[in-house]
């Protein structure tokens, strides 16, 4: 559905984009990750013709972005991440004149309107003005904007932007839906969302591609130390020098509580999980032990040690 090829922005002396290579498949959703200032959204911008590349080609379903332009962007339904919305009509009337705008005829505008207001849970407000809906009815109206001529493929710049966690819900059990009929393309920093909805991740930084995979194969492949929280009660340095010279132990950071309990931080090599061993130590010691788990590793893990700049 997207093919890019060492695809290149540059401003002045500044290089946005870097010469990046990837591939979204049909019927995939795609997670486009990135740091402020990573290019992520003049990528976006490039493929969807707001933009003119520097250097390099993409193709959206076949059709160069660049050389037919006008094909490449009747397949792709961009929404942006601040929506663009006239205040002053009313949402179905905002949707009938933005589905006359992008080619389609009266009997499609109705039927197409009428799909859209339903798959986007509208009717409620189909006859509201726009300027009196809440944040999420707005972002809604954006996503049945670009859905409204049938694109195949959907571009989401920050969909969740600013919404509440049930709204943010909400949002992502439509994307789910949206993407059993179309392949969807999604920016965003909410890692936690792009880990429970997209198939495959790429992650930009610094106008490269650092990553380009499954969440699961990421997390897998992660170099950073793994840690394990325990909460012992014993003199913190005792402790702390004990379980410091535990086999495969990076560092040990200690944390006091109440009561002469202290709570360890126990970072150890990446893939060792060393539970066992400090229940082991616990016992030998006679320490009285509450809490002992291990932190699983997540996407915002892999995102931070991909681009962190230390």
């Amino acid at each position: 559905m997207i093919e890019v090829n060492q695809l290149t922005k540059r401003y002045a002396r500044h290089e946005a984009v870097r010469g990046i290579t990837f591939s979204v498949d049909r019927g995939e959703i795609v997670g486009f990750l990135g740091p402020n200032g990573a290019g992520k959204t003049t990528t976006l911008r490039m493929l969807t013709g707001y933009l003119p590349p520097t250097s390099g080609s993409a193709s959206i379903a076949g059709f160069d972005i660049f050389r037919q332009s006008i094909e490449a962007r009747r397949k792709i339904g961009y929404m942006p991440e601040n929506v663009p919305l006239y205040d002053d009509m009313r949402v179905r009337e905002y949707l009938r004149f933005r589905a006359q705008l992008k080619g389609l005829g009266n009997g499609d505008t109705r039927r197409r309107v009428n799909e859209v207001i339903d798959t986007c849970g509208l009717a409620g407000v189909r006859r509201k003005m726009i300027k009196t809906l809440s944040k999420g009815y707005r972002q809604r109206v954006g996503l049945a904007d670009a859905l409204v001529h049938d694109p195949e493929l959907l571009i989401l710049d920050e969909p969740t932007n600013g919404l509440d966690p049930n709204q943010i819900r909400q949002i992502r059990e439509l994307i789910r839906h949206l993407a059993q009929n179309h392949t969807v393309l999604i920016s965003t920093h909410i890692l936690s969302e792009v880990e429970m909805i997209c198939n495959r991740v790429v992650i930009i930084d610094t106008g490269l591609i650092k990553a380009n995979d499954s969440p699961a194969n990421l997390i897998g492949q992660m170099r950073a130390a793994g840690r394990v929280q325990v909460e012992i009660q014993a003199d913190p340095e005792v402790a702390g020098g004990a379980l410091a010279r535990l086999d495969r132990v990076k560092k040990v950071t200690p944390e006091a509580l109440d009561e002469g309990w202290t709570r360890f931080t126990v970072w150890v090599d990446s893939g060792t999980d060393a539970r066992e061993r400090i229940f082991n130590l616990a016992n030998q010691y006679g320490w009285p032990l509450r809490s002992l788990f291990r932190h699983e590793a997540t996407l915002e893990d892999v995102f931070v040690e991909l681009t962190r700049r230390d």
